[in-house]
């Protein structure tokens, strides 16, 4: 038997388990660090604290015991409704260790659908960041008789009297908790023990593209399974130090928990999307998990700051950036070949060289010590995976969707292909359906959609393969890759079948003033597409073309940026088959985004939303064209 099989045999009930055992073989070991801002006011007065794993423990089980306190009983609900933050876990595993299930709501989710998800997972507590969220609770009290209590996380004055509601900061309930263990000194012990592998730990709901979100079952052998399984591929390591920002309301940053706590690393958590670039020299990480869109804003970013200093900066970037891919991609094509990165000797040499004009200074806007960042929830750009590589910041792409608790695939550090999602996790199986549709098996598959069992018998077979909806295929080598949602496949009024996410990651590979791009032609004779263009990368560009000092409307509309844009359109369109090319775009006078409801909080666009927003835009593209 293999110690990766070992290990997901003998694996523990819950993650609540491998938090205590971690917690008595390295307590004094540093577990997390959060930022914390001074009297002072700005960035710069700033502080990061650390916790061992040792006080994380002393705080989990506070809380753990508040909630025993106020009545929780095994798998009841307790919502959390927060951004990325230290108390988001502390809460989450403190749920955990109570017995109960957590159910994970986006801080952005608007009042009425945070009431419907209270309501639907019939939550008795919930975890609210500020006023703001507690407000939104409020709003819909009424639809939510079983709801007791709210805790409140950020709380600068008194909490409100809610009529129907107890309203707790989190020192209160902690010291509830404190109280709670005074008599019960083993309390949580005796919990976390009797928790069992099927028991209900999760409550997930979809952000999905259309009608009322999914709550996603996932117990807690799915978490279990995901610390070690992690562990098991080197993904993770004891001695790393982990910057997490994705969101915890996600599936995928949450399962990064599981990895840390199974391996005892440093976990750096700060959910604020504004600090990014300014924590990583901070942090320093060795590894982070990260979404498409952010490389693709870096990769923008770094040519637009490059062709802005002109002349010969430019072109050394261009050259390094050919230099860059070229290695990846001759490095991986040998590996693949002959299981060994053999490189020319001229590629080698332009490569180091190219080293210490460009890609040292890339490392080192990472932190200078990333040794990879792990990539999900949406295909990435492959031009733009072997550049990142090339340039020493390798991003290992996974695969994984809420109903499989998160991962499910992921490239290997020491082997990974850029333009697949890597190999399966140990103890998963893949297997591609007749029609294309990637199949999956395996303890972190959920155990169905609350309250909802027809929607549950559509994607869960009787011997526990998943229908991904995902259309891939799979090498010889074990490598998965992704080639379009089944849902978004569509067909030409020609009765040819077109796979719109392959044309769109191929105009993000090549133009770098992409934004979002939406290839449509679902019955129509002719495909088209909308487009927005990234503000940090158009604007420099337009105010060196004659349109400084114009807004950014202004300038997406012009005449110059429509030619501009073109000529990528036209670029793409090359290597493409006739009834796949886009005859004709539009580019939109701003990016979509969550606000507007164009983006799940996840960054996927939303097509019918968009679609139907710009309606009157899509059909003014096919005036006069017959359809055939």
């Amino acid at each position: 038997m293999s110690s990766a099989q070992h290990l997901l045999e003998s694996r523990p009930h819950s993650v609540a388990h491998l938090f205590l055992a971690r917690v008595e073989a390295t307590p004094d070991r540093e577990a997390y660090r959060y930022p914390v801002v001074t009297e002072a006011a700005g960035p710069e007065a700033e502080q990061w604290r650390s916790l061992t794993w040792a006080q994380t423990a002393d705080r989990v089980k506070t809380i753990a015991a508040g909630l025993l306190s106020i009545g929780l009983r095994p798998e009841e609900r307790v919502a959390i409704s927060s951004s990325t933050r230290i108390e988001w876990i502390l809460a989450d595993m403190g749920v955990m260790c109570a017995g109960g299930a957590a159910t994970a709501v986006y801080p952005s989710t608007n009042a009425d659908e945070t009431a419907y998800i209270l309501a639907d997972s019939a939550s008795r507590a919930v975890f609210v960041e500020d006023a703001g969220q507690l407000a939104k609770v409020a709003a819909h009290k009424d639809r939510l008789p079983g709801l007791g209590h709210a805790v409140l996380i950020d709380a600068e004055t008194e909490p409100p009297r809610i009529e129907g509601l107890e309203v707790l900061t989190l020192a209160d309930l902690e010291e509830r908790g404190k109280a709670y263990l005074l008599e019960r000194p083993d309390a949580i012990e005796k919990t976390v023990e009797g928790l069992g592998p099927e028991q209900l730990a999760t409550l997930i709901y979809t952000s999905g593209t259309t009608g009322r979100p999914k709550g996603v079952r996932l117990v807690h052998d799915c978490w279990s399974y995901q610390g070690v399984a992690q562990e098991a591929t080197g993904l993770v390591e004891p001695d790393d130090v982990q910057f997490l920002w994705l969101p915890l309301s996600h599936v995928f940053g949450k399962a990064l928990i599981s990895g840390q706590v199974k391996s005892g690393h440093v976990m750096a958590v700060d959910g604020r999307i504004d600090r990014i670039v300014a924590n990583l020299p901070v942090v320093r990480p060795t590894i982070m998990a990260s979404a498409p869109r952010v490389f693709e804003k870096v990769y923008n970013g770094i040519a637009a700051r490059a062709r802005a200093d002109g002349g010969a900066k430019y072109k050394i970037f261009l050259w390094a950036a050919r230099v860059a891919r070229d290695h990846a991609r001759t490095g991986q094509e040998q590996m693949v070949a002959t299981g060994r990165r053999r490189l020319p000797l001229w590629l080698s040499v332009q490569h180091a060289l190219a080293d210490k004009l460009v890609y040292g200074k890339i490392r080192a806007a990472f932190g200078g010590r990333l040794r990879g960042s792990a990539s999900g929830s949406a295909a990435l750009a492959p031009d733009i995976g072997y550049f990142f590589a090339g340039a020493g910041v390798p991003v290992l792409e996974g695969y994984g969707l809420t109903e499989t608790s998160a991962a499910c695939t992921v490239n290997p550090a020491d082997d990974y292909r850029v333009g697949t999602v890597g190999r399966a996790l140990p103890g998963t199986e893949v297997r591609i359906a007749e029609d294309g549709e990637i199949l999956l098996r395996g303890p972190g598959i959920m155990r169905g959609y609350h309250n909802l069992p027809d929607k549950t018998a559509e994607v869960l077979e009787s011997d526990g393969w998943f229908r991904t909806g995902d259309i891939g295929d799979v090498d010889k080598d074990g490598f998965v890759r992704i080639t379009d949602r089944k849902k978004d496949l569509f067909k030409t009024s020609g009765g040819k079948y077109v796979a719109p996410t392959e044309i769109e990651g191929r105009f993000k590979a090549i133009c770098p003033f992409v934004s979002n791009i939406l290839v449509i032609g679902n019955g129509r004779n002719y495909c088209t597409a909308l487009i927005t263009l990234d503000e940090t990368a158009i604007m420099p560009w337009a105010a060196s073309h004659g349109q400084e000092g114009r807004g950014y409307a202004d300038v997406v509309s012009s005449p110059e940026v429509h030619a501009l844009i073109d000529d990528f359109v036209q670029r793409v369109n090359g290597d493409l088959q006739r009834w796949q090319t886009i005859k004709k775009f539009a580019v939109l006078p701003r990016d979509l985004d969550v606000e507007h409801g164009e983006l799940t909080p996840s960054l996927k666009v939303k097509r019918p939303v968009v679609e139907g927003e710009y309606a009157d835009l899509i059909e003014a593209m096919y005036e006069g064209s017959r359809e055939a």
